[in-house]
Formats: C-alpha cells, sequence, structure tokens
C-alpha cells in the first residue's frame, strides 16, 4: 500500500487591522499548527485586509495548486466582513455540509453566536477553501469538524473513489 500524499495547505487570516500592523494575528498561527497537526504541509498564515485582496489571495493559493485553503476572520456581520463573498468569487461548487457543521458544532459547544458565522466551503478547481471565524476558538470548534474529513475530502477531489470494506 503506498503512503497517502501529503496535503498541501494554506492558512489566510483576514484581518484589517492585523494587516495593518494594529495588533499580532493570533488566529492564523493556531489555524496553521492545527493543519500540520493533521498532517499538512502548510504554507502562511498569510494576512490579509477584508475585500478585494482576500480573492486574490484564494486565486493565487488556487493557481499555486494548494489542496486546501482554510481562511480565519471576516465571516461575521459587520459591513467591513467580506471574506464569504470574495470566496463565493472564486468556488466552482460549494460544499454547504461542510459549513453547516461548523456553525452548528459552534453552537452545540454552547457558542449561540457560531451560528451568525457566514462562512462557506466549496471547491475552486482542486482546491478546497474553508472559511472559518476569525477567533482562535472559532479555528479550534471549526478544525475540529474539518480535520475528520479533510484527507477524504481532498482524496475525492482528487479522484479517490469512496473507501470500501475488504
Amino acid at each position: 500500500m503506498t503512503e497517502p500524499a501529503v496535503i498541501r495547505a494554506l492558512a489566510v487570516t483576514v484581518s484589517n487591522r492585523a494587516a495593518a500592523g494594529v495588533y499580532a494575528d493570533k488566529s492564523g498561527p493556531v489555524l496553521a499548527e492545527l493543519l500540520r497537526a493533521a498532517g499538512c504541509t502548510v504554507d502562511g498564515p498569510v494576512v490579509v485586509p477584508d475585500g478585494d485582496l482576500v480573492e486574490v489571495a484564494l486565486r493565487e493559493a488556487i493557481t499555486a495548486g494548494y489542496d486546501v485553503v482554510v481562511t480565519t476572520g471576516g465571516t461575521g456581520l459587520t459591513p467591513g466582513d467580506r471574506t464569504p463573498e470574495m470566496t463565493r468569487r472564486v468556488l466552482d461548487r460549494e460544499i454547504p455540509g461542510i459549513a453547516e457543521a461548523i456553525r452548528s458544532a459552534g453552537a452545540a459547544a454552547g457558542i449561540p453566536s457560531a451560528i451568525l458565522s457566514r462562512g462557506r466551503a466549496g471547491l475552486a478547481g482542486a482546491t478546497l477553501i474553508v472559511n472559518l471565524p476569525g477567533s482562535s476558538g472559532g479555528v479550534r470548534d471549526g478544525m475540529a469538524v474539518l480535520v475528520p474529513v479533510l484527507r477524504h475530502a481532498v482524496d475525492q477531489i482528487h479522484g479517490g473513489d469512496h473507501p470500501r470494506p475488504a
């Protein structure tokens, strides 16, 4: 049996203030470490302000051939939170179950505001893109949902089949 391919991942922090140097990025390093713990090779976190530069970062990641791009931040209700809209611009197909499960897990963990996240998940070419909330806790909760299905999702994106019993 061959070793499974390493998943190439990019962590992207979306924060106007962190991008401007007002404060340090806290959720991006947590995200990168959780991706590494899941067995991914990880670049980033890349820190970008919300808005059009999110779309630019996502398109560059797709062109670079990342298997997965996970963003943190920009998914809330403030007027400046535009990450879901920028993500929608690059997606070919949405995977609503991932975003729904992330919101549900947060709410079940006693975070009622988790249902306010507008994060999306989907495919852009052969790249899985998942939006997580901007808090370190939201990143931990979201990755607890994503990690168990990440390898299977990437395998399927690259043409793999469902595992079959022997």
